[in-house]
């Protein structure tokens, strides 16, 4: 006999109605605490100065705890015996187990993750094609919103199969911006006008110095790379937008 069952047992209440309401309890127990438990970490994690994404990580191993602990506490609320039902699945089990293998799978690679600090939450990655910023990292999927607002959520399992780059690991950032310099223009003038003008610019580094790389003479004009250092790797885009406006002025 439940817990529930027990308070209701002297009550004219049928025993459908009592084992709903066990349900109903239990879940919103399970809910409260998850609740709870989110705002402490939260709480404890600003005080301790901990990562966000360690922080997201933790919830979700309590999240899917009490969700689990409240799945058999509601099978047992309704008359199931969870040990005789486990012990009775037999190779059904191990089929279950294999199922689970790709959980299992993304839990440990988020675990790495987590270890190695090979990205946190606001970090731009990309991986498998697909670049973004990482806004939640849970221990089985990793969230990214791109440019244009896109959620991309990836299996955690995949940074462990999967070349993926960081593009903000480092303080440090190169722009690098394509430019054709016509034919009928004097080259090294060209050069040295966007060198200087690229240097004037107050976010662009001084070490590494900026430069301009020729890449190729085509039928059009000489193609090349003008290459600067910021230490702002979040805004890169936007620094290449601002560097084709200044050196436009200088080419025409």
């Amino acid at each position: 006999m439940t817990i529930i069952e027990n308070l209701f047992q002297n009550l004219p209440i049928p025993a459908y109605l009592v084992d709903f309401i066990g349900i109903v309890v239990i879940l919103i127990l399970a809910f409260l605490a998850i609740k709870i438990i989110n705002y402490i970490l939260k709480k404890t994690g600003k005080q301790l100065e901990l990562e966000v994404t360690v922080i997201q990580v933790l919830q979700e191993i309590f999240k899917y705890t009490i969700l689990i602990i409240a799945f058999v506490l509601v099978l047992n609320e309704v008359g199931i015996n969870v040990t005789g039902l486990v012990l009775s699945l037999g190779i059904g089990g191990i089929a279950v187990g294999f199922a689970a293998r790709d959980t299992l799978s993304n839990f440990i690679s988020g675990l790495f993750i987590v270890g190695r600090k090979s990205f946190k939450v606001g970090d731009i990655i990309e991986v498998s094609g697909h670049s973004g910023t990482v806004t939640h990292m849970g221990f089985r999927m990793t969230t990214l919103t791109t440019q244009d607002n896109k959620v991309i959520n990836v299996p955690n399992s995949l940074f462990s199969t999967e070349i993926y780059l960081n593009h903000t690991a480092l303080d440090r950032k190169m722009v690098e911006l394509p430019i054709t310099i016509p034919l009928d223009a004097d080259l090294d003038m060209a050069i040295e006008s966007m060198e200087k003008k690229a240097t004037s610019l107050k976010w662009v580094l001084t070490e590494p110095k900026p430069n301009v790389i020729i890449k190729e003479i085509t039928e059009i004009g000489v193609k090349t790379t003008v290459n600067v250092w910021t230490n702002n790797p979040w805004i890169v885009s936007k620094r290449m937008t601002e560097l084709a406006r200044e050196l436009k002025e200088v080419m025409v």
